[in-house]
């Protein structure tokens, strides 16, 4: 909103400057041309400017404008050149162009600095005329008054234009400010609300994973003793790992979800080598869960021993699960995948020697 604001302000400062060299400086100097003391001097310093204009517009439209001493310096040459090119007659007539023009391209070269450098500088352009006035005896109490006149007219309106657009990019800069600081709050309260649906969905979740083997047992229902209740009560305890593991701020939250689900297994007797290659890329909370869920169910009913692998790419992960086969009736079936996800493919294989469990991810 800033930028926007103080381009088109300096749009209009580039305009103004050739348009007034053109349309008021050209057509009196022009005019008076043959009656000046040296019109070539004044001619080529119109010129100089001319170009000194067209270069500083052009790189101040670009937002890389030139050396502001060295254009002003040059600037200031000229004026006084022009001064001493058109005599006493013309002093205050339109073919001293510089009265009324220079002023503009005094703005371009220090466009974006601060205002006191652009005092400084027309200063500096009314000392000159002071000076050639004095110089050339025009000092009368008439003279002095138009000259005073002269200054207040042919400043003001580039100093207006000055502080009014960068008064106008600090209100735009402010605005843009309020903006930022309102969307920053908005976007911290949206977060928090996904928050709160993520603990929500997360606290389903974990009820789903334990509810129905705790009100069984609870109930009834189901034997302590019983391998496969104690392989529901396994796997529920490692799916509750996972998911108290997703809600931690880690590096690779994918792997601090499997190591969390090893971990807990380790604990239960099996040993458990778990093998990372690669860097998985940052994967939303579904992908996670769809490629860890089948690993975790399956690890829960290992037994004796299982190797975890981890095979990560900027495009693919791949995580593969390897345990001795089961006797049959031993929850011998697939796990099923924890989350629909169409970027996750499972696959579930078994030779009578090992059980061999695979989720992959691809970048869509």
């Amino acid at each position: 909103m800033a930028r926007a604001s103080d381009r088109g302000a300096r749009v209009a400062a580039v305009a103004i400057a050739l348009g007034w060299h053109v349309a008021v400086g050209l057509p009196g100097l022009l005019a008076a041309g043959p009656q000046l003391p040296d019109a070539p001097l004044a001619g080529a310093a119109w010129l100089l400017v001319a170009g000194i204009g067209l270069l500083a517009g052009y790189r101040l439209l670009r937002a890389d404008p030139l050396p502001a001493v060295p254009v002003a310096g040059l600037l200031l040459v000229c004026d006084a050149a022009v001064f001493a090119a058109v005599g006493d007659r013309h002093l205050f007539a339109a073919a001293n162009w510089v009265w009324s023009g220079l002023g503009w391209f005094l703005l371009l070269a220090v466009w974006g600095r601060r205002t006191s450098r652009l005092l400084l500088l027309l200063t500096a352009h009314s000392a000159i005329a002071l000076v050639t006035l004095v110089a050339r005896g025009v000092n009368a109490p008439a003279d002095l008054a138009r000259f005073a006149m002269y200054v207040y007219g042919t400043s003001s309106l580039p100093v207006a234009v000055f502080v009014g657009a960068a008064a106008i990019a600090g209100m735009a800069r402010e605005r843009a400010g309020t903006a930022a600081a309102a969307l920053a709050v908005e976007a911290e309260r949206a977060a928090a609300e996904r928050a709160r649906r993520d603990r929500q969905a997360r606290l389903a979740l974990v009820s789903a994973a334990a509810g129905a083997v705790l009100d069984d047992l609870a109930q009834g229902r189901a034997d302590p003793g019983d391998p496969v209740v104690q392989r529901r009560c396994a796997t529920a305890a490692a799916r509750l790992r996972r998911l108290i593991a997703e809600s931690d701020d880690v590096p690779d939250p994918l792997l601090h979800e499997l190591r969390a689900a090893a971990d807990l297994a380790e604990r239960g007797g099996l040993t458990v080598d778990l093998v990372s290659v690669g860097v998985p890329p940052p994967l939303p909370v579904p992908v996670r869960r769809a490629l860890a869920d089948p690993l975790t169910t399956e690890l829960a009913g290992a037994r004796d021993w299982a190797r975890l692998t981890v095979v990560a790419g900027p495009d693919e992960v791949t995580v593969g699960l390897v345990t001795p086969d089961r006797e049959p009736g031993d929850g011998d079936g697939p796990p099923a995948p924890g989350v629909d996800d169409e970027q996750v493919d499972h696959v579930h294989e078994r030779d009578g020697g090992i059980r061999w469990t695979q989720t992959r991810w691809r970048k869509g």
